[in-house]
């Protein structure tokens, strides 16, 4: 019987970490655009050594909150109504391949106005796990 008992705590203990976030590096840059203008935003594509990864998923923990980062500092920099995403990779390679394919398709056509959002004005902070 302990051994059954032993067994099963064994099992939710190794269940629970199993989704648990590590920190990792990450490689990540964020796109912003409005519906109400033409005008695109892009940050340089950052390293950020403390970000945390789902395990199980490989999906950047609270994605949405780097998004609101970025759509906080440039509504405080004057854009109306930004609506933002944050793209993430764990390799530079990786990264450097969405990003070109996203610029790409916003510079081609002078359909819209590209601005760059450079590090020194921007720099995602890492966002811990609640535990």
């Amino acid at each position: 019987m302990k051994k059954y008992i032993l067994a099963f705590a064994l099992a939710i203990v190794s269940l629970c970490s199993w989704g648990a976030n590590r920190a990792a590096k990450v490689y990540l840059f964020g796109f912003a655009a409005s519906f109400n203008d033409s005008t695109v935003y892009f940050t340089e594509i950052q390293e950020l050594d403390s970000a945390y990864i789902d395990s199980k998923t490989k999906f950047l923990y609270s994605r949405e909150n780097y998004s609101y980062q970025l759509r906080d500092h440039l509504t405080a920099a004057g854009a109306k109504t930004p609506t933002c995403i944050t793209c993430f990779a764990l390799k530079r390679k990786d990264i450097d391949k969405k990003y070109a394919k996203m610029k790409k398709k916003y510079t081609e056509g002078g359909k819209f106005i590209v601005k760059d959002v450079k590090s020194t004005e921007f720099h995602y902070q890492a966002i811990k796990p609640d535990e």
